[in-house]
């Protein structure tokens, strides 16, 4: 989490830079208003990204814990099943 943070500190740091730094840019007025708004997209679709492979990580470790899991739970039945055969031999 603390590597997320850090990111997430640094992305909101150059947005708000950028930001700042067309604000006071010479420009027009409406080409200040498109500049903000692109920036703004371009960092919404960042952050999506990230959201999204953050999501994908913990699919990915979710799936690989069930299987361990279910391999644990395969293994408790057949040393179930051996100790219940020998206990009735």
């Amino acid at each position: 989490m603390r590597n997320s943070k850090i990111l997430l500190g640094v992305a909101v740091g150059v947005a708000v830079g950028a930001a700042l730094g067309i604000l006071f840019a010479p420009d027009k007025g409406e080409e200040t208003r498109r500049k903000l708004s692109d920036q703004g997209n371009d960092l919404a679709d960042n952050l999506k990204n990230k959201f999204a492979d953050l999501v994908d990580g913990v699919k990915g470790k979710f799936s690989t814990l069930k299987s361990d899991a279910e391999d644990v739970v395969d293994k408790g039945y057949s040393a179930y099943n051996r100790t219940k055969a020998e206990f009735n031999s």
